[in-house]
């Protein structure tokens, strides 16, 4: 089942989030509307707005303030692109150019800053001080996971390290998107937290899906060419399990791959083939399928409907996206 068909419930309410997505970044400054609007026009699956609608909807609360909501959490996505992008000095999103390769990494940053600001901005006007608060720990931890990324160097991280990271870079906004629906709709704590916790494991699967998908397409469809995270030395699940699995001998020509200047595709093919013989790939969907279990478990508790349905085909979807 496509995410499309899975999420045709909140279809209205996802084109009204949409709408307003690239309505609020019409600004007097021409630089700053033409990046805002390519990356924001560009896609991708829309899924963190979705879950704070259907967080939402699961406690029968539709208001114009899930939209609002929803768009926040969209810019904050957004904004950690564009300045990932400049960190990695990635060439490529979402199956186009990155914004950087065509404005500079300066007008990124800047665009970056500027959906931060209007990020708090909506915020405000929510009136919500417990959305606030989610949504100012929800930055505060990304952002952590960035250094935590940036500071770790590939001979040191472990698997235990890599979860870290991507709890703050991608999980907690996964999670933060299905509390802040929650609390909107003023649903019993205990279920905010049932939804929190389903958010940050499918948060999880996802990214690791992500991370194995750039070692087995050769266009993947995280809208990457095949071993960029390679390219760019990013310690990733089926990384860090070759490492740890390889022979001496292949271990050693693995660290001599990644002390190149530059890894070149045939490199990356042979990190590849390194990583069909030892598994590695199959290993991180399977520790991948293991977290979307762990978020099925999540919503056993929750009212039983079709959103609670609909939550549960997410949480597979994001598994069987490889195949």
């Amino acid at each position: 089942m496509s995410l499309n068909k899975i999420l045709d419930s909140v279809s209205e309410d996802l084109s009204q989030v949409e709408e307003a997505i690239l309505q609020c970044v019409q600004t007097d400054i021409p630089l700053l509307t033409h990046i805002a609007e390519y990356i924001l026009a560009a896609g991708g699956k829309r899924l963190r707005p979705a879950l704070v609608l259907l967080s939402a909807k699961l406690f029968d609360y539709n208001d114009q303030k899930t939209i609002k909501a929803a768009q926040v959490v969209e810019y904050l996505h957004t904004a950690t692109l564009l300045h990932d992008d400049v960190v990695d000095k990635a060439d490529m999103r979402r199956s186009q150019k990155a914004a950087r390769s065509i404005w500079g990494n300066e007008a990124s940053v800047l665009v970056g800053d500027y959906l931060f600001s209007m990020v708090f901005q909506m915020l405000t006007q929510l009136k919500n001080l417990e959305v606030l608060e989610v949504m100012s720990h929800t930055t505060t931890l990304m952002a952590k996971g960035e250094l935590l990324q940036l500071t770790r160097p590939y001979t040191s991280v472990n698997e235990e390290d890599y979860i870290e990271i991507i709890i703050s870079k991608t999980a907690c906004l996964f999670a933060s998107a299905l509390k802040i629906g929650a609390v909107l709709a003023q649903a019993p704590r205990s279920e905010q937290q049932q939804l929190y916790d389903y958010g940050m494991a499918i948060g999880l699967a996802f990214q690791v899906v992500d991370d194995a998908l750039d070692y087995m397409k050769e266009e993947s469809q995280t809208g990457k060419s095949i071993g960029i995270d390679l390219k760019e030395r990013k310690i990733t699940l089926p990384l860090i399990h070759l490492l740890k699995e390889a022979s001496p001998k292949d271990k050693s020509r693995l660290d001599g791959i990644l002390s190149e200047k530059i890894i070149n595709n045939g490199h990356v093919q042979e990190v590849v083939q390194m990583m069909e013989n030892y598994g590695s790939t199959k290993y991180s969907i399977q520790v991948a399928r293991n977290y979307a279990n762990d978020a099925q478990n999540c919503l056993l508790h929750l009212p039983t409907s079709p959103i609670r349905q609909m939550l549960t085909d997410i949480a597979n979807f994001i598994v069987i996206r490889h195949s």
